[in-house]
């Protein structure tokens, strides 16, 4: 059901501090990994206590730890262990992080007991078996569920700057097609307008770049084109051209997996799995998908994959309601479950779907836009139509951000439901000032 209060510290905001500090320049990849495990470990809002870079030497077919940092006792530096002593590195290429039990002696007498590793960098080819190049191994007070699924977003993080950095040094160049791709990438978003029912529906996606991976799309399942209507917006972490790929690969399987009449949960589960298999680096793909029904009491069946969550305004008590994740970021691991939830939309509800380009918004002096400017638009147009709250997002968004070159930007979409009363509203004019 839905809930009142958004996560403090999300997934993507994770991936985002990790993306941020993986950015600045360095000499070589090692470099990069030593300065981003410096940073981790020192974050008390992370909670991770300490670290090790171990690198593949495939000549003696073995691992070297090239840095550690944190609090536990040091191991002896350039320490070695072979692939067949230690099966860890061989599960690596399989589930990309695992969570085990200390077995070397040597690591045991430092303090390290249970730890949990990420591969990261190219994949090296020895006989019939693949070895990450890096592995970052990291300890915490308590390793549980929502460590193990840290460590793997700060692993992809890391990987996915670990090839800009060679494709840096190679001075690679990857701008061409651009209008083409733009061209491709509108023909993805449908009309900005839909109606369904006594819902009106209005999306808008502006891209950071020519192209970018916002999308969103209205769908009407087969055999339930008068009782369903499916909605969904989504977004890829990368930036350009990969994520508009991301953009259309999410696209093309979300519309054959409706043509088969797929149930919501089994539909992004397949989706999951499709894009870590198919997009080696990056991944991460935000995803909230929900489906409006002919139900008079306005029922609303919901999933959503580590997405903003979004905002319910209700018309009657004038509060807010988040609509939680349901299951993690897709692309993050082979095999997740995700759960269905639902929420019933009363006449004059309004619910505001965006991504996070639009609440991370910075003006010049570094502030964000955030959730509650959000918030202040849906109660002050609240008798306003589904289109002009949606514009009213994306400009006030806009001009807060304008001036601010300097500063993070990202794609910015919005899609408004709004459960119209059973005789029309009077729609009035706002004002809303910064």
């Amino acid at each position: 059901m839905a809930r009142q209060t958004a996560q403090v510290m999300t997934q993507k905001q994770i991936y985002r501090i990790v993306d941020k500090l993986a950015s600045a320049k360095y000499s070589n990849q090692l470099e990069l990994l030593s300065s981003v495990m410096r940073e981790i470990v020192d974050r008390a809002d992370i909670e991770i206590s300490g670290g090790r870079i171990w690198e593949l030497d495939n000549e003696q077919n073995a691992y070297t730890m090239r840095y550690q940092y944190g609090s536990l006792d040091p191991v002896p530096m350039n320490y070695t262990v072979s692939v067949e002593d230690y099966p860890m590195f061989m599960q690596l290429p399989l589930k990309r992080t695992i969570m085990n039990y200390e077995t070397d002696e040597v690591l045991i007498q430092s303090g390290i007991k249970l730890y949990s590793a990420t591969g990261v960098g190219d994949l090296v080819k020895r006989g019939n078996q693949k070895y990450y190049k890096y592995a970052l191994a990291f300890n915490a007070p308590k390793i549980s569920d929502k460590f193990f699924d840290m460590i793997n977003i700060i692993g992809s993080a890391v990987e996915i700057r670990l090839r800009d950095l060679e494709q840096q040094k190679r001075h690679l160049v990857i701008e061409k097609d651009l209008n083409q791709a733009w061209e491709i990438q509108k023909s993805l978003l449908p009309d900005h307008e839909t109606i369904f029912h006594d819902y009106h529906v209005f999306g808008i996606s502006i891209p950071d770049r020519i192209v970018g991976g916002d999308y969103f799309d209205y769908l009407r399942p087969p055999n339930s084109y008068e009782d369903r209507l499916s909605i969904l917006i989504s977004d890829a972490s990368s930036k350009g051209m990969a994520a508009a790929i991301q953009a259309l690969f999410v696209s093309g399987a979300i519309r054959m997996g409706i043509g088969f009449d797929i149930k919501i949960a089994s539909l992004i589960a397949r989706l999951n799995t499709l894009i870590y298999e198919t997009f080696p680096y990056e991944r991460f793909v935000t995803l909230f998908y929900c489906e409006l029904t002919s139900s008079d009491q306005g029922l609303l069946l919901f999933a959503n994959a580590g997405h903003c969550s979004p905002i319910l305004y209700r018309a009657k008590t004038r509060d807010f309601y988040y609509l939680p994740s349901t299951g993690s970021m897709l692309g993050v691991s082979p095999d997740q479950r995700f759960r269905v939830e639902n929420v019933n939309m009363a006449h004059g509800d309004i619910l505001l779907l965006y991504t996070d380009g639009i609440i991370e918004a910075q003006n010049k002096a570094g502030k964000l836009f955030g959730e509650n400017r959000l918030k202040s638009i849906l109660r002050k147009m609240h008798r306003a139509t589904a289109r002009e709250i949606a514009y009213q997002c994306i400009e006030d968004a806009q001009k807060f951000s304008a001036g601010a070159e300097h500063r993070y930007s990202d794609d910015k979409t919005v899609v408004v439901i709004k459960r119209m009363a059973p005789t029309a509203e009077k729609v009035e004019q706002y004002s809303i000032s910064e």
